[in-house]
């Protein structure tokens, strides 16, 4: 047995906020029975919360909230008709699965991509049958993280794809989407998502002699298959377990289900215990691809017992006779599945929600010795949560307790027994429903009176917290998100302001030993982590201005390069861009007529429409290289956005090769060039500043051995083989200093500073917020003082991706970046081919990865 009340030394849980609702009455907002909640990748968190009206009408709403901005709840009217028992994303974090009491389940997804914007327009029924479990079909996609390669450089070796076959495939491979649930009554229900949108829905018993399923979860196997495990809710029954194969045969939908072994919890056999722990009330799976372990949960009114199953497949004995006739060699030795059990603990207080970690920790040398090790990672515990308001971070095989949360103010001594604790008059607030974090480094749980809690849970739990620990664990998990795609802010809840330059330099130091292939597929992710990290520490707030700048202009770049076109086609030469760089990189002449001669001009002719809708991209680009040069003789100052650009030569290579680009179409149509105040007529602009930008990319060469790029921008990497950058010499930052006479410098528009919380949270200071009421957070000083951060009531906006004014109360409706803080109106004033591929970069997502939020349009 497992004391689970004792936890490790160095544990560690804390309260990072709480939202609460408005001061309201239980007769209007009643939390459902039961309660659900899910987290997406994408830190979205959705649960369940029943509104009554005044006639005393129920409806059963899903609210929808990101973690950065709690406050800013979205509610959505179910329409179901009974409580809602299942809540579940994809592995995209885009659709929602909701299933109810009256068997009816329904697929919601965004609507134009917008996260406070939901639609559901397909679904299932099986009338009048409560789903008790849920789950999408499995996709075939799994990565394992093999912690104990975290050293290793390579992506590659950290995490490594699984064999794993989806639970469906179309032809060519291709895996079909759709649900499974499992009804009270023991039936098994499969719905799959045609690509023509047409649903496929078909319902089989599990076995033939049906009967009351209470308890049910989900599991996948690498061959395809689905494992079933149910229970009645009587702990003297035993927890059976099906196998489910689902095949289309004849545009229809069929599933076939096998019984496998079943087991009895050890607490029933016990005589001592037989009839003390009368019900099973909590069935999980560890993971949702590993049915092979299982967590149980028995209760009585007051106290519970855990206990941890895994399968195994051991031989069978053979008796002699059968020896003799036929010898048994190597691996035709029989063999038989079975059920053994790994852990238990021992009585417990009432436990009242389970969550399970979702991170796909590689288990092969992690057995019960390294478990009970002093180490932990993220991702091998679980939380349990019980009825007199704690929570209890164990390992999913031991059952060691690693942390222990109290929400109560004064946490009592851990290792009371459960039966000595006093009672309350009446019952203690305590989670419901909970949810880990996809990375295991934060925990949601919604109590009894409505509110939600978001849990830090340390990254080195079970170990002393050193920072040098901590920041390897960080560091890894970050690298995870990197390669998958998943939001990180779960991960920022634990970086220090003193962490960042040291995990910037690290994360972009293993970012270098990659191959040059997945260091192009993974470039614009790691800039908008570092932006992000940037954010945590007054230091370093300035670098996030350059980052996004950074990714708007790798987009720029890149759109604007798609657009060329070869003269001949089927040319087995490079592609006009390709040409573009290469000869912009041999030609150093300060003359940009001189650049221009060398490149074919037929391939940059473009319709004139096209060239005339792109005119403010091209004036940010005019405007951003008047910005960087007029800012040279000031470059000592880190408070100025942009400062790092003018030592990055990658950054001002791409902008010498742009100018060229809009040299060559301003001939094609004046109107396109950027528009510039000049204090004489005759001064050729763009030629000027051509020449200075070239004098400047001279002094930074923009790779290091094996195009290793800058890291900071102002710090170079050493070893370079072009030597160490030069200073800028006199001449040049005389020729900049001149230019406020000769040009009016632009004021550009920077993104505002952040207004979400994961930079304003304090270890051990938690955050008390409301739904619907955005709260006045202490900002940073430093940032406030940061030029062109600072906002004001009624100054202008602007469109950050199309680069047009919107006022400073904008008439359109338009959508803001849940991370970055990126506005953008909704629909496209322009419907230009060009325009369109430039708004589709960015239908999904932000720039910098993250969601769009549908915001409000403001009035004076």
């Amino acid at each position: 047995m497992c004391d689970l009340r004792r936890p490790a030394a160095g544990g560690m849980m804390d309260l990072a906020y709480v939202c609460e609702w408005e001061k309201w009455s239980k007769s209007t907002h009643c939390p459902s029975v039961p309660l659900a909640c899910a987290w997406s990748c994408r830190n979205l968190i959705a649960f369940t919360m029943d509104l009554r009206s005044d006639d005393q009408d129920l409806t059963r709403m899903i609210h929808i909230l990101d973690t950065e901005h709690p406050w800013d709840l979205h509610s959505i009217p179910s329409e179901h008709r009974e409580a809602i028992t299942c809540l579940e994303w994809d592995q995209s974090g885009s659709r929602l699965l909701s299933a109810d009491a009256d068997g009816q389940i329904k697929c919601w997804s965004m609507a134009d991509h917008l996260a406070n914007s939901w639609e559901s327009s397909v679904g299932s029924l099986v009338e009048g049958d409560p789903i008790v479990a849920l789950s999408w079909l499995h996709n075939g996609v799994k990565l394992a993280l093999h912690v104990e390669k975290s050293g290793a450089s390579s992506f590659g070796e950290k995490f490594s794809r699984v064999k794993f076959s989806p639970s469906l495939t179309l032809f060519g491979g291709k895996p079909m989407e759709g649900w499974i649930a499992v009804t009270v009554s023991g039936l098994v229900t499969v719905s799959l998502l045609k690509p023509s949108g047409q649903v496929l829905t078909s319902t089989e018993s599990l076995c033939r002699l049906r009967g009351r399923v209470a308890l049910a979860d989900i599991a996948f196997t690498g061959g395809g298959n689905i494992v079933v495990a149910t229970a009645d809710g009587s702990s003297a029954s035993p927890v059976q377990f099906y196998k489910v194969c689902v095949s289309v045969v004849s545009e229809k939908c069929r599933i076939d289900t096998e019984i496998l072994p079943s087991l009895f919890m050890r607490c029933t056999t016990d005589l001592n215990r037989k009839d003390k722990f009368p019900a099973i009330t909590h069935l999980k799976f560890l993971a949702r691809d590993m049915s092979e372990q299982v967590l149980l949960c028995a209760s009585s009114q007051t106290s519970s017992i855990v206990e941890c199953w895994s399968l195994r497949k051991e031989g069978l004995p053979v008796n002699n006779i059968f020896q003799q006739i036929s010898p048994v060699v190597g691996d035709k030795q029989p063999t038989i599945l079975k059920w053994r059990i790994l852990s238990a603990t021992n009585d417990l207080d009432r436990v009242s929600a389970v969550a399970l970690p979702k991170l796909p920790i590689s288990l092969t040398n992690t057995d019960l010795k390294v478990a009970s090790d002093t180490q932990f990672y993220p991702g091998l515990g679980l939380a349990l949560a019980f009825h007199d308001g704690s929570v209890h971070i164990v390992h999913r095989l031991s059952l060691q307790t690693m942390a222990v949360f109290y929400s109560s103010a004064t946490p009592r001594p851990v290792d009371e027994p459960a039966i000595k604790r006093p009672r309350t008059a009446g019952p203690a607030v305590h989670f419901k429903a909970m949810q880990l974090s996809w990375t295991s480094l934060a925990l949601v749980g919604i109590d009894n009176q409505g509110k939600l809690s978001v849990l830090r849970l340390s990254p080195s739990m079970g170990h002393p917290l050193e920072v040098g620990l901590a920041l390897r664990h960080l560091l890894f998990l970050l690298e995870y998100c990197m390669v998958t795609g998943y939001d990180w802010w779960d991960i920022l809840l634990h970086v220090q302001p003193s962490m960042v330059q040291s995990l910037v330099e690290k994360l972009h130091e293993e970012y270098t030993r990659q191959t040059a292939a997945l260091q192009q597929v993974l470039s614009t992710r790691i800039l908008a982590m570092k932006a992000s990290l940037c954010k945590l520490s007054p230091c370093t707030v300035t670098r996030v201005c350059d980052y996004h700048t950074k990714l708007f202009l790798i987009a720029i770049s890149s759109t604007l390069k798609s657009l060329l076109r070869p003269h001949f086609l089927n040319t087995p030469d490079k592609s006009p861009g390709d040409r573009l760089t290469e000869i912009c990189a041999k030609i150093t002449d300060v003359d940009i007529d001189k650049v221009m001669i060398n490149l074919k001009t037929e391939e940059f002719v473009l319709d004139m429409n096209t060239l005339q809708a792109l005119q403010q991209l091209l004036q940010w680009v005019g405007d951003f290289v008047l910005y960087l040069l007029a800012s040279l003789p000031n470059q000592g100052s880190l408070l100025r956005p942009g400062h790092s650009f003018l030592r990055d030569g990658t950054s001002l290579g791409m902008l010498r090769e742009l100018m060229v680009v809009i040299r060559i179409w301003g001939l094609l149509k004046p109107s396109c060039l950027p528009v510039y105040t000049a204090t004489s007529d005759t001064q050729d602009s763009m030629s000027l500043l051509f020449r200075l930008l070239t004098k400047l990319w001279i002094c930074f060469p923009s790779t290091g051995p094996g195009g290793v790029q800058v890291l900071w921008g102002w710090q170079l990497l050493p070893g370079r083989d072009e030597g160490p950058a030069s200073e800028p010499d006199e001449a040049l930052v005389d020729e900049c200093c001149l230019l406020p006479s000769q040009l009016l410098i632009p004021s550009l528009d920077w993104l505002p500073a952040s207004d979400g919380l994961v930079s304003r949270l304090q270890p051990k200071q938690p955050l008390r917020l409301q739904f619907g009421r955005a709260p006045t957070l202490p900002g940073s000083a430093a940032t406030l003082q940061l030029d062109g951060l600072a906002r004001h009531p009624g100054q202008p906006k602007i469109d950050h991706l199309r680069r047009l004014h919107l006022g400073a109360y904008p008439t359109e409706e338009c959508k803001a970046c849940t991370r970055c803080g990126c506005v953008t109106m909704l629909k496209s004033p322009n419907r230009t081919t060009a325009v369109k591929q430039w708004e589709q970069r960015w239908i999904k997502n932000c720039l910098c990865g993250g969601l769009w939020w549908r915001v409000p349009l403001s009035y004076p």
